[in-house]
């Protein structure tokens, strides 16, 4: 064996240790939590947090009423104990078009091509992806979706390791049309919806990311780095900007007339650390998701004066709804 490949060797022995542990050493916060510790948010729903989460949604009677048609739906997952995630939703399962939130479809899907060797992780394509997730971009996002193709997205979403689209659960993330005005359909088998989510799926992808689920260590490693410091201030990361200014965000939103979404991983100061998503259909859906994010940590228990989290997890609701607003 040349000195070379002993250095190739044992080199790939360093990373494949590291990786046994589910997290990378060259991490910069908590996430991702140990990879073993992953466990399905829909095994672990909390009537606790699903009555607070439901107590602040329904106090607001226009949000009440967009839930009660269908045109509003809210996903929390609770990740302060990485040994026990909670999880409430509200329309859980029930899909919406998403506008630019399913560019983390076309994300993993990438990732995952690049793991399997069929697509070159070069410049162009870092570029891309970057301008894809941090600004939205439209151009770049047909870029790579070109590259890939809609069955590839497809096949990626059904992966019996992730199933992050469910044709027997509602569906999910979809990806089948370009971000342009013209060219080639795919829609969704459910609905035929050409950019599609479920809060319950893009929960789910949330939740694999901060366990380091997706791809393998080094991919989850660099889905995680575009996801972070988002260039778009508004909805859920105008609040967050404000509220939590240190704090770590990964995250991505899409808007088209009246569909508005968001999605959030949240790692803060004083055990804030959960993940938020929003689908809405209504012209105040970009306001819905600001006032959405306060009501999100009151069902969590976060405190409004000092920012730090309740330890325990009380029997019965306790916290005062808060009314009025859009």
């Amino acid at each position: 064996m040349t000195i070379f490949k002993l250095y190739i060797t044992i080199s790939l022995s360093i990373l494949s240790i590291l990786s046994s542990f589910g997290q990378y050493t060259t991490k910069d916060g908590i996430y991702p939590y140990e990879s073993s510790l992953y466990m399905e948010i829909n095994e672990n729903r909390d009537e606790v947090l699903q009555r607070n989460l439901e107590k602040f949604i329904f106090s607001n009677s226009k949000w009440k009423q967009l839930v009660s048609q269908k045109r509003m739906a809210v996903g929390l997952v609770d990740l302060r104990q990485e040994h026990n995630v909670r999880y409430a939703s509200i329309n859980g399962n029930h899909m919406m078009y998403a506008a630019s939130l399913p560019k983390i479809a076309v994300l993993l899907t990438a990732m995952e091509s690049v793991e399997e060797g069929c697509l070159l992780y070069d410049d162009i394509l870092k570029k891309d992806l970057r301008l894809m997730i941090a600004k939205s971009n439209n151009a770049a996002t047909t870029r790579v979706i070109e590259r890939l193709g809609y069955d590839k997205i497809a096949e990626v979403m059904m992966k019996d390791e992730y199933n992050l689209y469910d044709k027997s659960n509602g569906g999910g993330l979809w990806v089948g049309k370009k971000y342009a005005k013209s060219g080639h359909k795919k829609p969704d088998p459910l609905k035929g919806l050409s950019h599609a989510a479920t809060v319950d799926q893009v929960c789910r992808f949330y939740t694999m990311l901060a366990y380091g689920k997706l791809v393998n260590p080094e991919m989850n490693e660099e889905m995680m780095k575009y996801l972070k410091d988002p260039e778009i201030n508004h909805k859920f990361v105008n609040v967050l900007s404000r509220i939590a200014p240190n704090a770590d965000l990964y995250r991505k939103s899409g808007s088209w007339r009246t569909f508005h979404s968001d999605s959030v991983l949240v790692e803060g100061e004083n055990g804030r650390r959960y993940i938020l998503v929003t689908l809405i259909d209504s012209q105040a859906g970009g306001a819905i998701c600001k006032n959405l994010v306060k009501q999100a940590e009151k069902a969590l228990g976060l405190k409004k004066d000092t920012g730090s989290i309740t330890t325990t997890t009380p029997k019965v609701p306790v916290l005062k709804p808060r009314s009025g607003g859009s």
